[in-house]
């Protein structure tokens, strides 16, 4: 079985928890698009739900695939956001943003009763950090605010480079809130909390990769099957 039969297995698990009427906040991503697909043919089938997408790209998916889209503008809550992760680790601490919509991400996770991360095993590791940590920034400043965050890493006891994220084109890569990322090579991450507590606190930083304490479950899939792993503490115990 492949990469891409993994994720969409991953996806058809978390498409069972949804029910008829649910508010659902749709991942941006490789893995989140086999959901959105899958969750298109159940709407075909007579499934009633409304979506808010993470990205451009989940909109047009969703548009294309037929689901219902709304905003957070115009709902007060989701009942249960589905979304992929460059990295899970026991805690089900995430990093996220490979795709380049963390920031929509986050908010989107947030406002969620519940947050179902979807994933090949190969997402599942140790410790976060191998996978670059993306740090989404203004552009305005950037100078101060990359020697702020290196100075973040360092009192938080990590160090690596960094770098501008560049899009296939070779120019800067531009969010769909119109900011930058910057890629930092890490290694291991030892306080995933306390990383995202001190990059949080940084003016320049719009947003960054770690989701701490925000998803519920995940839902690994790989050549054994699948394996769901549940939160040791409720949403919201954590920083």
């Amino acid at each position: 079985m492949n990469m891409d039969q993994l994720k969409r297995q991953a996806a058809a698990r978390a498409l069972e928890e949804v029910r008829d009427g649910m508010q659902l906040g749709l991942g941006t991503g490789s893995t989140a698009k086999h959901f959105v697909e899958l969750l298109g043919e159940r709407v075909a089938a007579g499934l009633k739900v409304i979506g808010v997408p993470t990205s451009e790209a989940t909109r047009a998916d969703a548009e294309r695939c037929g689901v219902p889209l709304t905003t957070l503008d115009e709902i007060d809550h989701l009942d249960i956001t589905v979304d992929g992760a460059d990295e899970i680790d026991p805690e089900l601490n995430l990093i996220k943003g490979g795709g380049g919509a963390l920031l929509r991400e986050k908010i989107v996770a947030a406002a969620s009763d519940r947050m179902i991360v979807i994933a090949d095993d190969s997402k599942w590791v140790p410790t976060l950090g191998k996978f670059p940590l993306p740090v989404e920034v203004i552009p305005f400043g950037l100078g101060a605010t990359r020697r702020a965050i290196e100075k973040a890493f360092a009192e938080c006891g990590v160090s690596g480079q960094m770098a501008v994220r560049k899009a296939k084109d070779g120019h800067v890569f531009v969010t769909d809130g119109g900011h930058w990322i910057v890629d930092a090579q890490l290694g291991r991450i030892v306080n995933p909390p306390g990383l995202a507590k001190a990059l949080s606190a940084i003016p320049g930083v719009v947003e960054h990769g770690l989701f701490i304490g925000l998803a519920s479950s995940a839902v690994l899939a790989g050549g054994d099957g699948i394996r769901v792993i549940e939160r040791r503490k409720p949403k919201g115990d954590q920083e």
